[in-house]
């Protein structure tokens, strides 16, 4: 009779998740990253990256173009003053010249498109800690299809904040690279207040320097269809991200956000939490939330939430978040999404107190945003981001309005 030999099964340690790492490597270990086109098959809606995206509304981003050249990027301190150039070293090179293309590397189709039909990047260097925040305005003048890539540096020990605006009308594929040296803290806030007709889609490539942070904020207020996709790594142990978004859904409009959040050093800890309203037939949100916790991440402290709030009946929001772990040794890990309509019994009691019934939706919707928005800890936009969601109450109203005398 042959020798048996004893099969032996090995057992994970939550002490040593070096020991036994995941034997089957996630879907986010396995999708492609690259700078060629090629390596990315063109959007169906049956991949699972674009069965929520309205493709055939934005299939002009599909394939390398020629930009129009038309889009207007302005940099000053958010006072209007000039930047101190001792401070911010802001230069145009080549694009996958210098600091571009250093922050990970594309990661679907319409990222590729954007870095092959870019030429040039424009480099925004901090290199001293900023006492207000720096602002670049991002201004569509035509919607002739047209690409950006910024990338936003922070050497070591830098304390800044950063605020982009994009307003206009546009179609504008966007490249953003956000990276930070060690022990860094940054905040970084995209607003996003397109004319009606504009589409925008957008990616984020954000690397985590070690025992460094990054607030990334994104605030998503107009635009036909608004794609922006944001990925994420560290760089080293005891790094933190935390990711807020805001957006608002008019009747007819697309708006989707899609993080991931890759935990790949020990002892990091992130938090992701968006919030969307939605108002009007046809109002269409996605959120898509990945966390990945590798083996080389023991410590890990992680969490992401979503949260919509249904406005008027024929709106639709997607919500789906997604947690991949592959280390036994966390700290926490957990997600939570919701799609709801508003409280009946906050109305109640709002209207109880004398407050008419469209001044008290008002109220529960600004108290809905009003904490992220507070979050988000920039004075100078915080009024402006208030009021820009009542104006888009305010719409909301007259498209209704409008609809009701057209019944009659």
């Amino acid at each position: 009779m042959a020798d048996q030999k004893e099969i032996s099964i090995p057992v994970a340690d939550p002490n040593d998740p070096y020991a036994v790492p995941a034997a089957m490597p996630s879907s986010a270990d396995n999708a492609p990253r690259s700078f060629a086109v090629d390596d990315f098959a063109v959007p169906t809606r049956k991949q699972e990256d674009w069965r929520f995206t309205p493709i055939e509304r934005m299939s002009e981003f599909f394939d390398v173009f020629e930009p129009s050249g038309l889009t207007q990027v302005s940099i000053s301190m958010i006072d209007g003053s000039p930047v101190d150039t001792s401070s911010v070293d802001i230069r145009t090179v080549k694009i996958g010249d210098d600091l571009s293309g250093t922050v990970s590397k594309p990661n679907d189709r319409v990222s590729a498109v954007e870095w092959n039909s870019e030429n040039s990047a424009t480099i925004i260097e901090i290199k001293r800690s900023l006492d207000h925040p720096l602002l670049i305005k991002v201004l569509g003048t035509d919607e002739r299809l047209d690409a950006l890539h910024l990338v936003i540096a922070a050497d070591s020990q830098v304390h800044a904040d950063v605020v982009v605006e994009h307003y206009g009308d546009a179609k504008l594929a966007e490249g953003i690279e956000i990276t930070t040296g060690d022990d860094a803290h940054i905040s970084t806030t995209f607003i996003q207040e397109w004319d009606r007709g504009s589409k925008h889609v957008g990616n984020h490539r954000i690397h985590v320097g070690k025992d460094s942070s990054i607030r990334h904020s994104v605030v998503t207020l107009g635009g036909d269809v608004v794609r922006i996709r944001m990925d994420q790594d560290f760089g080293g142990e005891h790094g933190e991200i935390n990711m807020l978004g805001i957006y608002f859904v008019d009747p007819g409009e697309h708006i989707e956000h899609r993080t991931m959040v890759v935990h790949n050093a020990p002892e990091c800890r992130s938090r992701v939490v968006y919030k969307g309203a939605l108002n009007g037939k046809g109002a269409h949100s996605t959120w898509v939330g990945n966390a990945l916790i590798e083996p080389t991440a023991p410590g890990t402290d992680s969490y992401e939430l979503n949260r919509n709030l249904v406005l008027t009946p024929g709106a639709i929001a997607d919500s789906e978040p997604n947690l991949e772990i592959e280390n036994g040794n966390i700290v926490g890990a957990g997600h939570a999404s919701s799609v709801g309509r508003f409280d009946d019994e906050e109305l109640f009691y709002l209207q109880s107190r004398g407050i008419p019934e469209k001044e008290a939706r008002k109220l529960v919707v600004r108290g809905f945003f009003g904490e992220l928005v507070e979050e988000i800890g920039i004075e100078e936009i915080a009024t402006h981001l208030m009021q820009a969601i009542d104006r888009r109450l305010a719409r909301g109203e007259s498209e209704e309005m409008k609809n009701v005398l057209e019944e009659k």
